[in-house]
């Protein structure tokens, strides 16, 4: 475990700053999901479907996870990526801009801006890394909900249980190619978390001394974190969200075009200040701000 622990590639994620976001009870996690290539291969990348570098690195994937003190529900929240919020030193502009122009860091000074949360342990993962990892576990099983046709992903999947490989996974978090687009994409990536934390943490992998090598080998090659933050926290967050999970998305208000930002999603304020702080406050957010999953 500590040697392992050892390979973690760390980053300055949490860095403090003036007027910072107070401690907040319980544990929270930043889990992030970015378009970067970093060490694929021209062939990975067409097997993976990434289309290549598109310059700066950018996010799709932001969900904030609360582990309550004392046991209880674990809670997964989405942002949406182009949610419209405040970005420190660059005014107003959608939340996956800040990880653009200032990486980590300032993505976790946003959220925390944003939310009233305090961030306590940050993950990362790039498109080669997240293959690698459901591989390492040989396939995730999912049980898509509609059929799923989406080239720019590299992905054709019927409506059904079945086992995902790396690189249909990976389509599945990725596509916009639903009904609802980024509202189903949210929803796609929280079903998919808790199928892969469900075989992770599961018999087969925990009594398969190969599988289970592979799977801790795989991930402290390709996850990146922040500087506090070790190999027996990640599986304690683990073990977390493979028992009961309340999974949400952020009140969403409505839609804008924005000049300069492009089309924007805006928070329900009215809801999402009671949503946040009942997270603050280490307390299970009330029913009716959950938004129904379809």
């Amino acid at each position: 475990m500590v040697y392992l622990d050892g390979k973690l590639t760390r980053i300055d994620a949490l860095a403090d700053y003036p007027e910072r976001v107070a401690d907040t009870p319980g544990t929270n996690w930043l889990l992030v999901g970015s378009d970067s290539r970093t060490g694929l291969t021209a062939e990975q990348e067409q097997e993976l479907a990434t289309g290549g570098e598109v310059g700066p690195e950018r996010t799709d994937t932001i969900i904030l996870v609360h582990v309550p003190n004392g046991g209880g529900a674990t809670t997964m929240v989405s942002l949406p990526r182009d949610s419209y919020v405040s970005i420190p030193g660059y005014g107003q502009d959608k939340l996956n801009a800040s990880f653009a122009v200032g990486g980590p860091a300032l993505l976790t000074q946003t959220v925390e801006g944003a939310t009233g949360v305090h961030v306590d342990h940050y993950v990362e993962i790039g498109f080669g890394g997240f293959a690698s990892i459901v591989d390492a576990l040989g396939g995730v099983d999912i049980c898509v909900p509609y059929p799923i046709e989406d080239p720019l992903a590299g992905i054709n999947l019927q409506a059904g249980c079945q086992e995902l490989t790396g690189p249909e996974a990976l389509g599945f978090v990725r596509t916009r190619a639903t009904p609802l687009a980024d509202l189903d994409r949210m929803n796609n990536q929280r079903l998919f978390m808790s199928a892969l934390l469900g075989k992770a943490t599961g018999l087969g992998t925990m009594l398969n001394p190969f599988r289970l090598w592979s799977l801790a080998s795989g991930a402290t090659a390709t996850l990146e974190v922040d500087d506090g933050t070790h190999l027996w926290d990640l599986a304690r967050l683990a073990w977390a969200m493979r028992g009961e999970t309340v999974t949400a998305t952020v009140p969403v208000g409505g839609f804008e075009d924005v000049w300069g930002s492009g089309n924007v999603l805006l928070w329900d304020r009215e809801r999402a200040i009671p949503f946040f702080e009942s997270l603050a406050d280490d307390r299970p957010i009330p029913p009716e701000l959950l938004t129904p999953t379809p």
